[in-house]
């Protein structure tokens, strides 16, 4: 078998991105030689560091854009079969939820910022819609998150029903509803407004009160709390 022009394995040992990464803080490395570390070998044309860089590219250099790349397009890259492109999606996936979970240490929701910032991090690479609610309980933490839907929101899919059955199982005392828009554009639709008052004037019926609404997008955040619109 040929060997892979230019190996890594000739390389000088503290230059090669294991050796580094055993040796040193792994804040030392590029991002193509931690992403080289995924990859593992390259082809005959090309080693693993210079697979990882046009990785990269995909994502513009740019680890969040990296994030919405999906496995079909890493694919393409020549040198990059499924097991190799799940093994980055897998990585940036747990990079992903690892911010999130840093976003909100705190586990008392104080201020519509504080979980607008934990959203942000959680939709970020999410390339549809989704509509998720927040349960809390009489301190004010959450209880749980959950996806209530994807691809968009209607009263179909974000039934209320669904939503204050698992808000009673919870034993929530407020909600927070929360959904992003991939588009940037973080201004409420009719729709959003109109499920945001569904959902309150049914919550009431169960003394389960609406914390807020938050829109999140890569933009920022918009809050109907914040806005007035509760």
């Amino acid at each position: 078998m040929q060997e892979i022009k230019f190996s890594i394995k000739k390389w000088a040992k503290d230059d090669r991105p294991r050796e580094k990464l055993l040796g040193k803080n792994p804040s030392t490395l590029s991002d193509s030689e931690l992403l080289s570390i995924l990859i593992g070998n390259g082809h005959r044309e090309k080693n693993a560091v210079e697979l990882a860089k046009e990785v990269l590219r995909l994502g513009k250099n740019n680890l969040n854009e990296l994030g919405k790349v999906t496995i079909q397009q890493m694919m393409r890259i020549k040198g990059i079969g499924k097991v190799k492109a799940i093994t980055i999606v897998a990585a940036l996936e747990l990079g992903r939820r690892r911010q999130a979970a840093l976003s909100l240490d705190k586990p008392i929701v104080k201020s519509s910022r504080e979980i607008a910032h934990y959203l942000q991090a959680l939709f970020r690479d999410l390339p549809h819609e989704v509509f998720a609610v927040a349960y809390l309980n009489q301190a004010n933490r959450i209880n749980h998150l959950e996806i209530i839907s994807k691809g968009g929101i209607t009263a179909t899919v974000a039934d209320p029903r669904v939503i204050l059955k698992k808000a009673i199982l919870e034993e929530a005392v407020s909600l927070i509803l929360c959904h992003n828009h991939p588009s940037g554009n973080l201004q409420p639709s009719r729709a959003d407004q109109e499920l945001t008052r569904k959902l309150k004037e049914a919550a009431k019926l169960f003394d389960i009160s609406l914390f807020d609404h938050i829109i999140v997008s890569e933009n920022g955040y918009f809050s109907f709390a914040d806005a007035g619109m509760l």
